[in-house]
């Protein structure tokens, strides 16, 4: 198996592999040109569950809310609905963390986290696309978490600090905008030093600030108890020069208070200067619960990832809720409403020693910070190392010895450092609409592998359903919108002007797409029940095996047929001469992949079946019994016609398959027919055998001759069809005195007309129909006929242009019987004049092709007086039709 990090190949003429490019593992993107094979590399994966996935995650929980934003979200919005917000974050977090597990549990995972998850389960595309939303709303993280911490700084030592903290400190700092942005950059700066270092530093630093921030948490707690009531008083700036004051109050444990403190009472927020809603409220409350994929974040450093990420990720989550619904309830008990709306740093003021709750939002705000800029890196590096969106990102491919992604903490930091212009609270819907997103995609790649059921697919964890996931996805979506519909419109169409891009760079990989799973779930159910038992003429349509001897000479005739087809089934068929008992291998295995390119260069709308046979005749009575499951089988052969002509060589003719090496080896595959001076693999006899397989088992037959001459099929030809002409001859040539024009082979020509007048290419094309009529005998039969003719197309619904072809000289010159007796030369040699006289503008024809002779001696006198019929006639499809395809009633 490949290895999973294998470089995304660009869209080439087939789904070769490396080592068919031109590229061997030795030269692959991967590897670095720097390594020596010789030499152990230090194994990256060094973090077990504790320090690698719940640390990060309860620090990245904590983040800045903790101490910054819980009065803030109680003032507003109430201890109930505080609470509810809680809990329906906490739900949609959980209902993704049931999600994560569950991907997580079913095979090893590689660096990159959410983004390697969704990648793997929904394709490069959907994976790409939501990895650099993921990646942004990472640096939108981090970038808030600075701000934070910023905020807080100031607020202690900005330079109008509050009363009761004024004796701790003897120095300020200098306030402003272009101040604030140097603080954060030094802030940013520091994160960058830590993670430039690595993970494993962080990570160990981490357990620090893990216990600096639960012994903050603590003093918290104790002060609620230990602190006794107090008013503070708190400034802001106000309109213009004005200072606006507030009296506050600590009360301490207060049942008034908290009753005061239950309902909601939305108002203006001193930061922003808007009125806050449960939206956006809930909005910065939710940037809580967005550090979720902290541990999986850290996916490439985990020793066992399958394990932490499950286990980790649920301790720290349900420790953070127990830790946050506490605070809820002992901030709505201790604080009155304008303390928890107008002073976001309170919690200081009332402790036992404010530095404890100084250190701890310090801690925790930088900690967020540097683990969103380890886990964007990790995210960007993935991307870059999978080359999803080519170039761009080559540089942040670039790993330390030890397996750092220092490029990728530069373009992390780079861009973090652009987003401190905005206020925290603005940033931080952004950031949870993107993440949101983001939950909601990991929600999607399982339900998908749910519904796809893959036996692969067998997670250790089972704590999860489709209808988890399913709900999840829902509720990620109804919160982005309740918080900003404008913003998650937004996101999400960038989301698919993503999916577009990567669509159109159309990057293939060997990860599997769950889509082909979901497909062939889906199709194999509608087949199921596509019961043949219930067709019907008037929803009959075209199913073509177009058989394909040399497809170097073919490529016309490959394209007209796919513009016949009218959404009907299309299968290429090749037969391999030879026996399987005498071979190594089987060769049509070998062969598959390249008719799948030649498919995707032509751009043509089929499939391939090819078989091995001793002879062509028996192969191809394979491929008209096995081809196509139920409903859904071939119910036309085509087949090219059998004649001496030198076939041209479309490779050579159309720059697409000349312009790079590849193609070229495919060109070389591809000399599958006879060349010049090589003996036909088809006798005639086989040949008209082949014809007579088809009608016994029920096929139409169509024969294909001078469709090299044909131009304008390619999907680059602009034709629309306004100056072409499609010509019928619905009369049996052969055979001039039955003049039944409405027999089930006349109908099936001009139904096969109609539905090539329908196409695209042909949409414009005029429709001649001919008529072939004795008016020498002076009876006006023919006149009736001609109405009685116009008004059939009339009930078909035939938009065609009537010409009468009166061939008096010819009729009395034709035997009597179907090709029972051999038709003179002159009289074939006189309907290909006449033919040619009439048709000569026609950019197609289709004539009647007369039942093929019982007799084997008579199949060379058939090829030979089709051959005289039709010389030079330029593009002609004959035609036998048994098959009732026209219906006149509604």
């Amino acid at each position: 198996m490949s290895n999973e990090h294998t470089p995304l190949l660009t869209s080439g003429v087939c789904g070769l592999t490396s080592a068919s490019c031109g590229m061997t593992p030795e030269t692959s993107p991967d590897t670095s040109p720097q390594s020596d094979p010789t030499q152990p590399r230090k194994d990256p994966r060094r973090l077990n569950t504790f320090f690698g996935v719940m640390v990060p995650t309860i620090l990245s929980m904590f983040s800045i809310v903790l101490f910054l934003r819980t009065g803030f979200v109680v003032g507003h919005a109430g201890l109930l609905q505080g609470l509810i917000m809680v809990v329906v974050a906490y739900t949609i977090i959980s209902l993704t963390i049931l999600s994560i597990c569950a991907i997580s549990t079913n095979g090893a995972i590689q660096g990159g986290g959410a983004y390697y998850m969704i990648s793997r389960s929904l394709g490069p595309e959907f994976g790409g696309s939501i990895g650099l939303m993921f990646f942004l709303a990472k640096v939108f993280a981090c970038g808030e978490y600075v701000l934070g911490l910023v905020e807080a700084i100031l607020d202690v030592f900005g330079s109008d600090p509050g009363m009761l903290l004024v004796h701790y400190y003897h120095f300020v700092l200098p306030q402003g905008y272009w101040f604030s942005v140097l603080y954060s950059s030094i802030v940013l700066l520091l994160c960058l030093f830590v993670c430039l270092v690595g993970a494993k530093i962080y990570s160990r630093t981490a357990f620090v600030i893990l216990i600096v921030v639960t012994v903050s948490l603590l003093s918290v707690f104790i002060s609620s108890v230990a602190v006794k009531p107090m008013s503070i008083n708190i400034t802001h700036p106000g309109p213009g020069n004005q200072t606006q004051r507030f009296n506050a109050s600590y009360t301490g444990y207060s049942a008034k208070t908290l009753r005061d403190n239950l309902l909601s009472g939305y108002s203006l927020d001193y930061s922003t200067n808007s009125v806050m809603s449960f939206a956006t409220v809930f909005a910065v409350m939710f940037t809580s619960c967005t550090g979720i994929m902290a541990g999986a974040n850290m996916s490439g450093e985990l020793k066992t990832p399958s394990v932490s990420i499950p286990k980790g990720t649920i301790v720290a989550v349900l420790y953070t809720f127990t830790a946050y619904v506490l605070l809820f309830m002992l901030v709505a008990a201790t604080c009155d409403r304008t303390l928890l709306i107008q002073d976001y740093g309170f919690l200081q003021k009332i402790n036992l020693w404010p530095p404890f709750v100084t250190i701890g939002i310090y801690c925790a705000s930088l900690s967020a910070a540097m683990c969103a800029m380890i886990g964007a890196s990790r995210i960007l590096h993935a991307l870059a190392v999978d080359h999803v969106f080519g170039l761009p990102l080559v540089p942040a491919a670039v790993k330390s010895n030890s397996g750092n992604p220092w490029v990728a903490v530069l373009y992390t930091w780079a861009l973090a450092q652009v987003l401190f212009a905005g206020e925290l609270n603005t940033i931080a819907s952004l950031v949870t609409i993107f993440y949101l997103l983001a939950f909601a995609a990991v929600d999607l790649a399982c339900l998908a592998l749910e519904w796809a059921s893959a036996p692969n697919f067998r997670p250790t964890f089972q704590y999860f359903s489709w209808h988890t996931c399913l709900l999840g996805i829902l509720s990620c979506l109804v919160m982005m919108f309740v918080i900003n519909p404008v913003y998650s419109s937004g996101s999400i169409v960038l989301l698919l002007i993503l999916l577009l891009f990567l669509h159109y760079r159309s990057p293939t990989s060997s990860w599997g797409y769950i889509s082909q799973a979901l497909i062939f779930h889906q199709v194999r159910k509608y087949l199921l029940m596509l019961d043949v038992r219930k067709e019907h003429v008037k929803f009959w349509r075209p199913q073509m095996l177009l058989m394909v001897a040399n497809p170097r000479s073919s490529c016309q005739l490959i394209l007209f047929v796919n513009q016949l087809k009218k959404g009907g089934l299309y299968v290429l068929g090749h037969v391999k001469l030879g026996d399987l008992d005498s071979l190594p291998s089987d060769p049509v295995q070998q062969q598959y992949n390249f008719w799948l390119s030649l498919v995707d260069k032509l751009d043509v709308k089929a499939f391939v079946d090819l078989t091995l046979s001793p002879s062509v005749r028996q192969g191809t009575q394979h491929l008209l019994r096995i081809t196509g499951l139920g409903g859904m089988k071939p119910n036309t052969l085509i087949l090219g016609f059998y004649d001496s002509c030198i076939p041209e060589d479309f490779f050579l003719q159309d720059s697409a398959f000349c312009n790079s090496s590849l193609d070229r080896a495919v060109r070389r595959s591809m000399t599958l027919g006879a060349a010049r001076g090589e003996p036909r693999w088809l006798s005639p006899e086989e040949y008209v055998g082949i014809i007579s397989d088809a009608l016994k088992m029920n096929k139409n037959v169509c024969l294909g001759r001078y469709f090299f001459e044909l131009q304008g099929e390619d999907k680059d030809s602009k034709v629309d069809g306004s100056n072409r002409i499609i010509d019928v001859w619905p009369l049996n040539l052969l055979q001039p005195d039955s003049c039944d024009y409405e027999d089930v082979c006349s109908l099936f020509l001009l139904q096969m007309a109609c539905v090539l007048n329908m196409s695209s290419k042909w949409r414009y094309a005029r429709m001649r129909i001919f008529l072939n009529v004795e008016t020498n005998s002076g009876s006006q039969a023919w006149v009736v006929n001609e109405e009685t003719f116009r008004e059939l197309l009339r009930k078909l619904r035939i938009r065609a242009s009537i010409k009468i072809v009166p061939w008096n000289s010819l009729a009395h010159a034709v035997p009597q019987g179907e090709l029972v007796q051999p038709l003179s030369e002159d009289y074939l040699t006189a309907v290909n004049s006449l033919l040619i006289e009439h048709s000569a503008q026609a950019t197609v024809r289709f004539l009647y092709l007369p039942r093929p002779p019982l007799l084997r001696t008579q199949a060379q006198q058939y090829i030979t007086q089709l051959e005289t019929v039709t010389n030079r006639l330029g593009p002609t499809l004959l035609i036998h039709g048994i098959t009732p395809v026209t219906y006149t009633d509604l």
